[in-house]
């Protein structure tokens, strides 16, 4: 298993440009499923998820190209053929991504099996609301053996209000409206800005969507989509990531090809931090000013402040001056980062849902595991300011979600290098 070793104590100093979103590009490489013609997706992330997908969709019959060279980070996709509509365990074990397919396999064939999704240990994210909404448009689904099988004649539109708010569960049924007979009206969507990127690409496919990007969403199922090419949003939670690796380190560092339009809720809590920032209209420098006052964050869904950050932005609040307090909203067990904090020297107490943070510790060196995504990205961070070398264990986690993390680091001065075992033998 590969390790990352990090000397701490860099400044970090440049610019670090961001790669595409991989919770966009997932479910929009799933939207290729709906049609027979050929849909090219740019800015594509190298990430380990991505290359899960497309194995996961060659699978399944479809034809599948990542770019190399000049286009490494475009893809092509054409399910002419879907002669096997499974999602087979063995493949989308590790990922959560795997239930997009659901919709998009029943409203082109008709039928889909489907493995119960795996990804990040961070608490329970039932698939129910993908079948309660997939009954509603008229599915038959059965559960066994671990897997969900979906059938249907026709999907037919529907009224949905979802029970709560669900980002793969208002994708799913978006995706499986585009095709269904008649119209849809949905309530209370997800109003996060992958879902307004999927809808971009289904229109672009011929879909008739409206209202992506707010808690209503109406869509006109038509007969047939076409193929399209379409840009991936830049990746706000890896932007959001670099942001407090600049801070962190009291650094001078520029966030490039991003999106500070869907930063909203952690630039404002940055801030409220003492960070300074310049914002840009595809950019957000960040530089050092004075030190660090603690802040108290609660996770919402977008556009309040992202799960996804939460991590980070603890790892942060260790060098705050003062008792910050952070409320996880969204998942149940995403404090699982807690533990290895404290074991670099943070002081952080856990009860419930919510983390006590006091601040102004000296992080000191550690070996530690990562145990999620994010988990594994707010190591990194304590890392670069740690007095002395540490070693974070299983960053398989990191490459499911950020392209060449240790590479765009070590660019601007971060001491940063992987580590791979092979047999036992380092």
């Amino acid at each position: 298993m590969d390790k990352f070793v990090i000397r701490g104590g860099n400044p970090l100093l440049g610019t670090i440009k961001i790669s595409g979103a991989k919770n966009s590009a997932l479910p929009c490489m799933a939207a290729a499923i709906l049609t027979e013609d050929e849909v090219i997706l740019e800015n594509i992330p190298q990430v380990h998820d991505i290359e899960t997908e497309r194995k996961l969709l060659e699978s399944m019959g479809a034809q599948v190209e990542l770019g190399y060279g000049r286009a490494q980070h475009r893809t092509s996709i054409q399910c002419a053929v879907l002669s096997d509509p499974v999602a087979k365990y063995e493949i989308v074990k590790t990922m959560r991504a795997s239930s997009l397919v659901l919709g998009p396999l029943i409203a082109r064939t008709g039928m889909a099996r489907v493995a119960m999704p795996g990804g990040c240990a961070i608490g329970g994210r039932p698939i129910d609301l993908h079948i309660k909404g997939l009954e509603a448009m008229g599915a038959t689904i059965t559960q066994e053996h671990g897997y969900l099988e979906a059938r249907a004649d026709r999907l037919k539109g529907t009224h949905i209000v979802f029970d709560k708010i669900t980002v793969t569960g208002t994708e799913d049924l978006l995706m499986a409206a585009t095709l269904a007979e008649g119209e849809s009206l949905f309530e209370n969507c997800a109003r996060e800005p992958e879902v307004t990127d999927l809808a971009a690409l289904l229109n672009a496919m011929g879909a008739q969507i409206e209202g992506a990007g707010t808690s209503v969403i109406r869509i006109k199922g038509v007969a047939k989509l076409h193929g399209a090419r379409h840009r991936i949003n830049p990746d706000r939670i890896e932007a959001g990531t670099f942001l407090i690796a600049g801070a962190i380190t009291g650094g001078d560092l520029n966030v490039d090809c991003c999106n500070p339009e869907h930063l909203g809720a952690l630039l404002g809590k940055l801030e409220q931090c003492g960070v300074k920032l310049e914002i840009g209209k595809e950019n957000v420098r960040v530089h050092s000013g004075g030190k660090l006052q603690a802040v108290d964050i609660s996770t919402e869904e977008y556009p309040g402040f992202p799960t996804d950050m939460q991590a980070q932005f603890m790892a942060l609040l260790t060098q705050a001056e003062g008792t910050s307090v952070v409320t996880e909203n969204i998942f149940e067990n995403r404090f699982m980062h807690v533990g290895e904090l404290n074991r670099m020297g943070a002081n952080i107490s856990v009860s419930g849902r919510t983390a006590t943070i006091r601040g102004g510790a000296q992080l000191q060196s550690a070996a530690v595991m990562c145990s999620d995504l994010r988990a594994s990205a707010a190591l990194v961070l304590a890392a670069l300011v740690a007095d002395g070398e540490s070693i974070l264990d299983r960053v398989y986690h990191m490459d499911r979600g950020y392209e060449r993390m240790e590479e765009k680091l070590r660019g601007v001065g971060a001491q940063i290098r992987r580590m791979g075992e092979v047999f036992g033998k380092k």
